[in-house]
């Protein structure tokens, strides 16, 4: 069987936890800033599990993380 190439956009997005589950950052932190407030900026520094729905999907991108 040859090796599974892992996607190059997946990589950068998605690291995976201790238990197997893909941490993902949140969006919406690049740019237009002004009328956000602090503490929803503050926020959005905070990575967060990706929803169980795009689980299978996040795994089979980035088979070897």
């Amino acid at each position: 069987m040859p090796k599974i190439k892992t996607h190059s956009g997946a990589k950068k997005r998605f690291k995976m936890s201790k238990n197997g589950k893909p941490i993902r950052g949140h969006a919406n932190k690049s740019h237009i800033l002004n009328k956000k407030t602090t503490k929803r900026k503050r926020g959005l520094r905070q990575t967060v599990v990706a929803d169980t729905t795009n689980v299978k999907q996040i795994k089979r991108l980035i088979p070897y993380k």
